[in-house]
């Protein structure tokens, strides 16, 4: 059998529920607790580490047994730091990495096509796909060709093409009954569960406005150095391309346009917003913007302001909001998670006592049904939407015009390289000043 990443959808009712999977003949059929279920881990960065990690430290007998990365030295790192770590399991249990961790040097994969020989492995059950997200529809795309069980890591894609891609693959990975979960942990957070099924369940009323929020600080830059390639440089510093990253807004502010859909139980039918380049000018920054304000417009007229920005030393937020019309809650924050009427009154208050950590969470109870021959997560489609909805505020920001859901999905614009190759050119290159062009407003074609 094969295992799947992150259940998200199951909380939100957009998932139909679990059905028993048949066991699958000869070895790697994992359908019966106690059997190994063996797991290869696809991008070895901090996010891909973090993801091997929390795999090791479920209940349930998980080893891995194959890496791949397109850097050598990213994937030694993460061998290095995933062996060295202690880890106990939700049970209190030591985790004996000595025999959780087996992978030797054949089963190390390096370079742009290592993906596909840490997939096709016969004994792997599961893939964490965790590389930057340009590359997640091609790796998505050749675990379920290879009927891998499948946790992925948001966004799923950078573009409208990547995003068609992923949902055609949603379908197939259903007929196969493979389990698919995608990285937006908040579907795993307890205090989002509770308030929001009581939100569908109408407690404050019908939804008709919120806000969303991931305004922040900057995250790492990798300058550039004198040895590398282009190629090699956008991979490295790859938060600052588009066709690696899709702009933070995608790449970050996505959990937060997630919960929004997930409380309106729908994807907008058109955004516009603005945004831009205010502090972060600099040639290391490549081409992302810092900044971008969006309206979401939802099909009954509902209207949620989202707000992202990676500025130092301003006023921090990331949470969301939302006002019905019978009450209000005013964060998502721990036991701020308030769902409160007109008149003070509290129809509900989350106690936080207890709740454990939703990164791990989301892997506990995917490879408990791993364990159990379950299909119980089907989390691409609403994935791959979600990550569209802040692509389709990328494209507003950029153009500055109104971008309807429709026409942004049949969008050809590919922003991936026509050729993977240390010495190949990226679609996007720096000018003789070393800055990169940069969407304006009013003139940028996005679609």
């Amino acid at each position: 059998m094969e295992q799947n990443r992150r259940n998200f959808l199951k909380a939100s009712g957009l998932i139909a529920g679990g059905a028993i999977l048949k066991p699958m003949s000869g070895y790697g059929s994992n359908s019966a607790v106690g059997e190994t279920i063996k797991v290869a881990l696809i991008g070895c960065g901090g996010r891909g580490t973090g993801a091997a990690a929390q795999a090791l430290s479920t209940t349930q007998n998980v080893q891995i047994v194959a890496m791949a990365d397109a850097f050598k030295d990213r994937l030694d790192d993460a061998y290095k730091n995933l062996t060295a770590k202690k880890y106990k399991n939700a049970a209190g249990a030591l985790v004996d990495t000595k025999t959780k961790i087996d992978v030797p040097d054949d089963r190390k994969f390096v370079g742009f096509d290592a993906f596909k020989k840490a997939i096709a492995l016969k004994d792997v059950d599961v893939v964490i796909l965790a590389t930057p997200p340009g590359f997640r529809p091609s790796h998505f795309e050749e675990a379920v060709k290879n009927d891998k069980h499948i946790f992925m890591e948001k966004p799923v894609a950078t573009d409208a093409p990547g995003i068609r891609k992923v949902l055609e693959l949603a379908e197939e990975a259903k007929k196969k009954k493979l389990n698919v979960v995608v990285g937006l942990q908040r579907h795993y957070q307890a205090n989002y569960r509770e308030a929001i099924k009581r939100i569908h369940d109408g407690a404050i009323g019908d939804i008709v406005g919120g806000q969303v929020y991931w305004v922040g600080s900057s995250p790492w830059m990798k300058e550039r150095q004198p040895s590398q390639t282009e190629m090699e440089y956008q991979m490295r510093n790859w938060y600052y391309f588009n066709w690696l990253c899709g702009d933070h807004i995608s790449e970050q502010h996505v959990h937060n346009i997630d919960v929004a859909n997930w409380v309106k139980k729908g994807y907008p039918v058109q955004i516009q917003g603005t945004g831009g380049r205010e502090v972060r000018t600099g040639k290391a920054y490549g081409e992302i913007f810092d900044h971008h304000t969006l309206d979401l417009i939802y099909a009954d007229g509902t209207v949620i302001s989202s707000q992202c920005r990676q500025f130092e030393g301003t006023w921090n937020r990331v949470d969301e909001a939302f006002v019905g019309t019978k009450g209000r809650i005013d964060s998502f924050d721990g036991k701020k998670t308030i769902l409160k009427d007109y008149k003070g009154g509290v129809i509900y208050q989350h106690d936080d006592k207890g709740d454990r950590n939703p990164y791990q969470v989301e892997h506990d109870e995917l490879f408990a049904a791993i364990a159990k021959g379950e299909y119980k997560f089907a989390d691409a489609e609403n994935g791959a939407k979600s990550t569209m909805t802040a692509i389709m505020g990328r494209m507003a920001t950029y153009s500055g015009k109104m971008i309807a859901w429709d026409e942004a999905l049949k969008s050809d614009i590919n922003l991936f390289p026509d050729k993977l190759a240390w010495d190949a050119s990226p679609k996007i290159l720096p000018g003789p000043d070393g800055l990169y062009p940069v969407a304006v407003p009013g003139k940028t074609q996005v679609i």
